[in-house]
């Protein structure tokens, strides 16, 4: 378990690069507000590490005093072999991005993008079991976006990505018996009850949608994981076709809540992290 309860001193901190605009300080701080904990949440930008870099990293965070860090990328592969036990998703998606340091310095890893968007996904309801979903993008974002998916109730996934070898490995993670590749975008949304995005297609400066505004129909829900700018090119043209829309920051937001139960040993109030988020990115 964690080190710190509610009413004492939480240390956290982010393993990647780039990280100098995180949101990760605003909503763990905001989070532990609400709960009367004291978060000291440290950024840790650490550019091209190799494997020996990384375990004096992950070292230095079991020993002096971290009750756990969040991995982004390109860690959240690489840090696998310094951790002694996973959770199933994380086992599963062979990637994290929470390591929590338990009592006894042991380090267990967890994936809360899986988690947190399994309970955006499950928000979706009907809609989501109407049919496919057309996931685009086969990266770490987009295993655990599609695991949230098959977890929540979507019957299956048609996934599109331009490379094969992230299809291959997504497969492999999830299953082929729900999971079809596809070789364009427009064979994925084809019949597609919903498109959820898990590429960095239309995050700013790139201005792109990765999907064609005239494939989106009224009806579907349209999700994106990009969160800069908020109203993505994707979610622009979904809202003005009448998709339903969900946008990037409640991606970020329940993997934040899921983040902190875990460091904490308490859910936090989604409100809270909600408010950290958007104080950072309005800023």
């Amino acid at each position: 378990m964690p080190y710190a309860r509610p009413g004492r001193t939480l240390l956290l901190g982010l393993l990647g690069y780039p990280i100098a605009h995180s949101a990760a300080p605003a909503m763990m701080e905001s989070a532990g507000a609400a709960l009367g904990i004291r978060v000291h949440y440290q950024l840790l930008p650490v550019e091209n590490a190799d494997q020996a870099t990384l375990g004096r990293m992950i070292d230095a965070i079991r020993l002096t005093g971290f009750a756990g860090i969040n991995v982004t990328f390109p860690y959240k592969e690489a840090v696998l072999p310094f951790i002694d036990t996973l959770s199933e998703g994380a086992a599963a998606l062979r990637a994290v991005n929470v390591i929590l340091v338990g009592a006894d310095g042991r380090l267990s890893g967890h994936n809360t993008d899986a988690t947190g968007f399994r309970r955006v996904a499950a928000s979706l309801g009907n809609r989501l079991a109407s049919g496919p979903v057309a996931l685009i993008g086969a990266g770490g974002a987009g295993r655990a976006m599609g695991w949230g998916l098959l977890e929540a109730g979507a019957p299956s996934l048609a996934v599109f990505d331009p490379d094969p070898s992230r299809c291959a490995a997504l497969a492999a993670a999830l299953g082929t018996d729900r999971v079809r590749i596809v070789p364009r975008v427009e064979d994925a949304v084809d019949g597609a009850a919903g498109i959820v995005n898990a590429s960095p297609v239309g995050m700013l400066p790139d201005t792109r949608s990765p999907v064609p505004a005239e494939l989106i129909r009224p009806g579907m829900f349209v999700a994106d994981a990009v969160y800069h700018p908020p109203l993505t090119p994707l979610l622009a043209a979904a809202q003005a076709a009448g998709a339903r829309v969900v946008p990037g920051r409640a991606m970020s937001v329940a993997q934040g809540v899921d983040g902190f139960a875990l460091f904490s040993g308490t859910a936090p109030p989604e409100e809270a992290v909600a408010a950290g988020f958007d104080q950072a990115i309005g800023a």
